[in-house]
This record gives C-alpha cells, structure tokens and sequence, in this order.
C-alpha cells in the first residue's frame, strides 16, 4: 500500500475528525485542530492513499523537543503501516529542525500504540496518575533521546 505522508491543511480537517471520533473517546473539535493549523510551534501530518486522508499525527516542537499530541489512523486501515510512516515523518521533521528529544503521554491499556512507539526507540520514563479526564486512566511517559 502506497502512502502519502504531507502537511496537514484546512481542507484535511473534515476526514481527521471523523478519524479522531473513530479514534479517541474524547476527538479534538474543528476549532482546536484549526487552531493548531496557525500554532507555529505545530507540525500536523497526514497519510492519504488515493488523496484519502487515513491518518494524521501532530505535534509540537519547542526549542529542541518534540512533543506529540497524537497520532491516529482510521480503523479500516490500522496494523498497515500506517502509523509507521506517520511517525517516521515525525521523527525526519525533528531531526531537519535539531531537536534532540521526542516525548508524548500514552494510555496503559493503548498496547499497540506503545509497540509502535518501543520500536522506533521510545522509551518508557514515568507516569502521569490519572491523566485522562475520560476514565481517570494513567499515561506512560515515553521519550526518545538523540544526545
């Protein structure tokens, strides 16, 4: 399966919420992806096949570390790769702009999403108790260190 990997624009945004409804108990609104958009600290990607958004992923570069805030992929296209490519864009945009350290929260029960993460050298470094409002579930603290 061929994928496209580009920057996320506004006409993108329709397909990434009906992804994040399908993905996420509580999706991120229109406006917070479009404010997101004009955040200079944000890189948002997507994965198109056939000019078809199926994924996207985002996040936050500050000074020299990269956050993530998420990366999600429409079930009909999960354990494709998918992910992978997302976040092997994300982790070229980090090293063109010198970042030396990637971090992101993940759910304790989101296995697969941890897999992913593991494999490309993330590392788990702590826990925020109670992190999601949702269920009050805790997050793993995971980084990924260059230096």
């Amino acid at each position: 399966m061929v994928t496209n990997i580009e920057s996320m624009d506004i006409d993108d945004i329709d397909s990434v919420l009906e992804i994040s409804k399908l993905s996420f108990p509580h999706p991120w609104s229109r406006r917070s992806f479009e404010q997101e958009l004009e955040n200079n600290f944000a890189t948002y990607l997507v994965a198109k096949l056939d000019d078809q958004v199926i994924g996207y992923g985002g996040m936050w570069i500050i000074i020299d570390e990269g956050h993530i805030t998420n990366i999600a992929v429409h079930p009909d296209y999960r354990s494709l790769g998918v992910g992978d490519k997302i976040l092997n864009k994300m982790i070229a945009t980090c090293n063109e702009k010198k970042v030396v350290a990637m971090t992101l929260e993940v759910r304790v029960s989101n296995i697969p999403a941890q897999k992913l993460y593991s494999k490309y050298a993330f590392v788990e470094e702590g826990i925020r108790k109670k992190y999601y409002e949702d269920n009050g579930e805790d997050a793993l603290i995971m980084w990924k260190r260059w230096k």
